[in-house]
């Protein structure tokens, strides 16, 4: 529960600071340099999470498929095993969607 409440505030983060960015430098003739150097570095914040959460999916979903497997009968464990698959694809699709739901924002604000 916590994860999914600190994720879902790293991508309101996200998505905050990348349209003050568009909105900031869309007031002014040029781009200040803040504003260049923010949106850079949550380019590059957005393209390693993109790159080491597939590797992070992979081992959450092979962790609960062992746990559900090895549960012998253990009606807590097993839906621990379903909850770690299913949490670990939606943080997944959720990462890799942070990319769409940005340039949504960029489109609706132009």
């Amino acid at each position: 529960m916590k994860t999914k409440f600190l994720l879902s505030i790293f991508i309101v983060f996200i998505v905050f600071f990348t349209s003050f960015s568009t909105i900031y430098g869309a007031s002014s003739s040029s781009t200040p340099s803040l504003v260049t150097k923010i949106t850079n570095a949550f380019t590059k914040i957005q393209k390693y999470l993109v790159k080491i959460s597939v590797p992070i999916c992979g081992v959450c979903i092979i962790s609960g498929i062992l746990v559900r497997k090895l549960c012998f009968g253990d009606e807590q464990k097993a839906i621990l095993g379903k909850r770690m698959i299913i949490n670990s694809i939606v943080g997944y699709v959720a990462i890799q969607s942070i990319d769409l739901i940005i340039k949504f924002i960029d489109t609706v604000i132009k």
